[in-house]
């Protein structure tokens, strides 16, 4: 399959024309309406230092039904023990930060370049992007996690901890609170084992966005975002 090279137009192509790795198109802009034209059409930007803009669209997909967390025992516990306190939306730019910085410091490639972490503000000051933030008992950002919400489909982004299991905490926060909010679907992007172990499964593209394009008929919940549950540590299983 050829990659498509993007243009000023506000357009992508079909996204069943992604090649073998998911890669659908280079080039275009981080604009604001290049963004949310993305993601409603199951696209999202993906790229390291030395790359052009590149447009992804994987098959399968890795997604996670906000009724289908799995909570480990030791997971349960720890939420239990409320070693974190948990909010959204307060730092947003700590956590794009955080979820950068940390992996320079382990000595990995970042895509989270300044260009990228703009973009993601802007989505945020719009009120489509939205943190959670997991602080531990001295107040200190320890843990959290981003992403873009549109209808009632959040597209998880990255995600961070320097804590053991401080991500994990804002992750079952995020989940039970779109549960109860009555989102459809979170779309985790690409495998990982990680997220696999809390309840996430793999979806053929054509599903998913079957799935997005009916989640986009209801209103999308802009931000700030206020939560108005706390995890319980409940094992919750799909019926």
């Amino acid at each position: 399959m050829p990659v498509f090279r993007l243009d000023r137009s506000l357009q992508f192509p079909p996204v069943e024309l992604s090649d073998k790795s998911g890669l659908l198109a280079v080039g275009g802009d981080l604009s604001l309406p290049r963004l949310l034209l993305a993601y409603k059409e199951g696209i999202f930007p993906w790229y390291g230092e030395d790359d052009p803009i590149l447009w992804w669209s994987p098959e399968p997909r890795l997604v996670l039904f906000p009724d289908a967390l799995h909570i480990s025992k030791s997971l349960g516990k720890r939420l239990r023990k409320k070693d974190f306190s948990v909010t959204m939306d307060t730092d947003f730019a700590g956590v794009l930060e955080a979820c950068s910085t940390i992996r320079t410091e382990r000595g990995e490639e970042t895509w989270l370049l300044p260009e990228m972490r703009r973009a993601y503000q802007k989505l945020h000051d719009a009120g489509y992007a939205h943190s959670v933030e997991t602080r531990d008992r001295e107040g200190q950002l320890c843990g959290g996690l981003y992403g873009v919400s549109l209808g009632r489909v959040f597209f998880g982004e990255s995600m961070f901890a320097r804590v053991s299991d401080a991500s994990k905490v804002a992750l079952v926060h995020l989940v039970q609170q779109l549960d109860a909010w009555g989102f459809d679907l979170i779309d985790c992007q690409v495998q990982t084992d990680h997220l696999i172990s809390m309840g996430a499964v793999t979806m053929g593209r054509r599903r998913f966005l079957s799935i997005l394009k009916e989640s986009l008929k209801h209103p999308t919940l802009k931000g700030p975002w206020r939560p108005d549950l706390q995890p319980d540590g409940i094992h919750r299983k799909r019926a």
